[in-house]
């Protein structure tokens, strides 16, 4: 507010291509402010990587906000009677966090209300999005059409603008992407059933989808499995 940048909000979770998208959302000169959840996900691990990424990719501000969608569960990744699927499979997987992303960019809104802002980054993909409806460009547009109508500064005539700059990447794009912007990407957790460590499973379709696409970019993958032997080059999180 008041600056010669525009404010925006970025939804950061912590993961390869929320990090990118932060990375993104700076080289383009917005004043960031990061956005994460502590909604109940087993994979916390990831709250922490935000905090540092946030800190050093140039935010501006980082704020967690606490949500239990374990309440209502139906989700490998908020319910510990589901398992997280270690093979791929057919239709909506298992990780599928319902609701997730419509609960995250209404908090999102409201923030961006408070700060005056008028663009909200989010790092949904509908090429490797594992199928999740809520990363597809129908549900980007139906969202945009529900904030011009239900915020004040909608009706005001201050329409907020969704930017989706990856959501037509493969990983390998996303990931060139942030070498390019010096994203270190040993400090991102993308794995979903990542240990309090931030150590990845390297079986989930998150770890494969994040693998493949390192494979596919020419880039080194530095993430830290479970299974590696200490010592690796990897840098650990603070």
């Amino acid at each position: 507010m008041g600056s010669a940048q525009p404010d925006a909000v970025v939804l950061l979770s912590g993961g390869l291509d929320s990090a990118t998208l932060l990375a993104l959302a700076c080289a383009q000169g917005y004043r960031c402010h990061t956005l994460s959840f502590d909604y109940g996900q087993r994979h916390r691990a990831e709250l922490a990587a935000a905090a540092v990424l946030s800190a050093e990719l140039g935010a501006v501000e980082h704020k967690v906000v606490g949500l239990d969608l374990r309440a209502i569960g139906g989700s490998a990744l908020t319910d510990v009677r589901i398992a997280v699927p270690t093979a791929a499979g057919e239709g909506i997987p298992a990780t599928y966090v319902p609701a997730r992303n419509t609960v995250f960019l209404a908090i999102a809104l409201g923030w961006a209300e408070v700060l005056e802002a008028q663009d909200l980054f989010i790092g949904v993909n509908a090429v490797d999005y594992s199928g999740y409806p809520d990363c597809r460009p129908e549900f980007i547009r139906a969202f945009t059409a529900l904030a011009q109508v239900a915020t004040k500064a909608g009706v005001e005539g201050r329409p907020l603008r969704i930017h989706t700059p990856l959501i037509a990447l493969a990983k390998a794009e996303i990931i060139r992407r942030g070498v390019a912007l010096g994203v270190d990407y040993a400090r991102t957790v993308s794995c979903y059933a990542a240990d309090a460590a931030g150590r990845a499973c390297g079986r989930c379709d998150s770890c494969r989808l994040r693998r493949d696409g390192f494979a596919a970019a020419g880039v080194a993958d530095p993430t830290r499995y479970r299974d590696q032997v200490d010592g690796g080059d990897s840098a650990p999180l603070q």
